[in-house]
């Protein structure tokens, strides 16, 4: 598969099994109720594969923990990378790890800064079978107990959404930076039965059985909804053409903050995004200003 095809294709079609997609399709035409509680199942499993090479110097030069986090008993793994009293903390996306920020973080290093981030439950290396935003939310305000103050937040996608969540929540910090971070569940929750070859019928009974589930309307987790309480100074990044988060969400969630800065780039897709020398560039001067 070419770096073209990749970037045009969303990520669960990329790392779901092809038998999967099959099964989603089956049930879809013949009970719309079963597909939407195997859908909730796979919506809350995350996506395991193999460590890329741009991780790895982070991956080995960092120092890693193994920590319970009492909140919501479930362990997650921590990382820190470089030293300094100037601590900036990195917030993977879903099927992510604390290293998917690493060519960043090897930004942020280089110009004296410790990056600290950790692997959400059943992520990275941490041990679990199925995971949830709350679950990185929780964590995040853990890392902040325990490894803060940080002068800045970077996340990626979902943690995007649940950075701007523990913000709203009362987490401080300085400046805060989101990539490729969607909007509302609803959209997510439509987006993925999409990519998972059902349709928009399948998408309300698994949003419906997820409000259920987690005895809330998911959506007041929306990244716009947080975005009206964050006052400090926010760099929305987006790329025009992210097939996994569409370009909406950066214009609905900036609208909502009363302090931004909105970056959109084009052709870097979702995740080559994370990667890039002028979006670095931009993160690192960004922080770098606020600083002053």
């Amino acid at each position: 598969m070419t770096k073209n095809t990749k970037d045009n294709t969303p990520v669960q079609r990329l790392l779901v099994p092809s038998y999967v997609l099959v099964l989603s399709r089956l049930l879809t035409s013949i009970s719309p109720f079963l597909a939407s509680r195997f859908a909730a199942k796979l919506f809350l499993t995350p996506f395991k594969y193999e460590l890329p090479e741009r991780e790895k110097k982070m991956d080995q030069r960092s120092n890693q923990k193994k920590v319970l986090v009492p909140s919501m008993n479930r362990h997650i793994m921590t990382y820190e990378y470089g030293k300094s009293d100037k601590k900036i903390l990195l917030v993977h996306g879903w099927s992510g790890r604390g290293t998917q920020l690493a060519k960043i973080a090897e930004a942020f290093v280089e110009k004296g800064y410790m990056c600290v981030s950790f692997d959400a439950p059943a992520h990275g290396k941490t041990e679990g079978k199925m995971s949830m935003m709350p679950f990185f939310i929780h964590a995040i305000h853990y890392m902040n107990e325990h490894h803060g103050p940080f002068e800045a937040v970077i996340g990626h996608s979902l943690g995007g959404m649940s950075s701007l969540r523990a913000i709203r929540e009362g987490m401080e910090t300085d400046k805060l930076v989101i990539i490729g971070t969607a909007n509302n569940i609803s959209e997510i929750t439509r987006h993925f039965a999409q990519n998972m070859k059902m349709n928009d019928k399948v998408a309300k009974k698994m949003k419906s059985y997820l409000d259920d589930k987690f005895d809330q309307d998911m959506d007041v987790l929306s990244g716009a909804e947080s975005a009206k309480y964050v006052k400090i100074p926010t760099l929305v990044i987006h790329d025009e053409k992210d097939v996994d988060v569409k370009i909406n969400s950066a214009y609905e969630i900036d609208e909502e903050l009363e302090n931004s800065e909105l970056m959109i780039t084009s052709g870097l897709g979702h995740r080559r995004i994370l990667g890039d020398k002028e979006v670095i560039n931009k993160i690192t001067t960004f922080i770098a200003a606020q600083s002053l």
